[in-house]
């Protein structure tokens, strides 16, 4: 489950992203409020984060309708009660990624490629996350669990790219990251590196100097997956942190999920993709949902989603069309849907 990350050095300088995630809105009553919501919508959430907390950055809720209690970028972060049911399909681990851990924090499910999980926070709580149950201790994934997972990394001459991923690997400060770049671009078979991070959608003060010059200055070919699921997530702000990350020459691409009430509709997708276009981001992946129990009302049925993909392609340049996709534990690859 995902968790509010401790500071790494007290005796660091605090950043200022640091400092806004600290101020980031943590009930529901304080969410509602902000957004001038019915306080019963608080006192229906307040069950469901007693398993999974509610964290939300003020810069988030601030691109979020005052109230509107549909909105969608309030509605990937609201606790429903309906998280609290038993729905048959839905589990705690819906890829099945305790079984592909191959050493502490290392996750390898595919060839060529693996999963370094840097931290088991994140600075926002998707509702839909399917690692909402992840065992990110039992995993390893502290800071000797990252350096065993690098020496797999080094033993293991099949591997050519490394993810970065968690939680979300931007928490990790930079110094730290710095390092663990720099130690994986000193293992000769290791040629890629790829970061997949919702932080510079929700928390765009993290894309730092710091973090722009040791993307620019590794040997390593990067790419960063971003993750934006409408629009509206896509601000001023957003736009100016992901024109920094292609300056360091980064591969920018976006995976979204389709979500019932908040993107399954084509003038949504339609938007997405256009405004992601115009920001030089490549509108990679349009995820079906990962049945992670706590998620079915979030579920859109694939005939759906395929019509859907389908009238996209009628409307938008093939360049702009997301892939339509799903994962399935064991397969080798992702499942193209569309």
């Amino acid at each position: 489950m995902p968790v509010t990350p401790h500071a790494h050095d007290i005796s660091a300088p605090i950043a200022r992203w640091q400092r806004e995630l600290a101020a980031a809105i943590r009930s529901p009553e304080a969410l509602c409020a902000a957004l001038d919501l019915d306080p019963t919508i608080a006192a229906a959430a307040r069950a469901a984060t007693s398993s999974f907390p509610l964290l939300v950055p003020r810069g988030f809720l601030a691109r979020m309708r005052k109230g509107d209690p549909r909105d969608p970028l309030l509605l990937q972060v609201l606790p429903q009660p309906q998280e609290q049911e038993t729905v048959a399909g839905f589990s705690a681990d819906p890829l099945d990624e305790a079984t592909a851990l191959a050493a502490p924090s290392l996750v390898h499910k595919y060839a060529g490629r693996c999963l370094l999980l840097l931290t088991g926070g994140c600075a926002i709580n998707c509702r839909y996350c399917f690692r909402r149950e992840f065992p990110y201790a039992a995993s390893g994934v502290t800071t000797t669990g990252t350096e065993a997972g690098l020496a797999a990394i080094a033993a293991d001459p099949s591997l050519h790219e490394v993810i970065l991923s968690g939680g979300d690997p931007l928490l990790v400060v930079d110094d730290r990251l710095r390092s663990i770049v720099d130690q994986l671009a000193t293992i000769p078979h290791i040629r890629r590196l790829r970061i997949h991070s919702r932080l510079p959608i929700v928390l765009p003060e993290r894309v730092t100097d710091d973090l722009v010059n040791l993307l620019a200055v590794t040997r390593l070919t990067v790419t960063i997956v971003v993750h934006a699921n409408h629009a509206h997530e896509l601000d001023a702000t957003v736009a100016e942190a992901l024109g920094r990350l292609r300056q360091t020459g980064a591969i920018l691409l976006n995976q979204a999920v389709l979500l019932a009430g908040v993107n399954d509709c084509v003038p949504v997708l339609a938007a997405l993709s256009e405004r992601l276009v115009d920001l030089g981001v490549v509108p990679y992946y349009l995820h079906l949902l990962d049945r992670v129990r706590g998620t079915a009302h979030f579920e859109v049925d694939e005939e759906t989603a395929r019509r859907l993909h389908e009238a996209l392609r009628g409307q938008l340049p093939g360049y702009a069309v997301p892939r339509l996709a799903r994962e399935v534990p064991g397969a080798p690859a992702k499942l193209w849907v569309g």
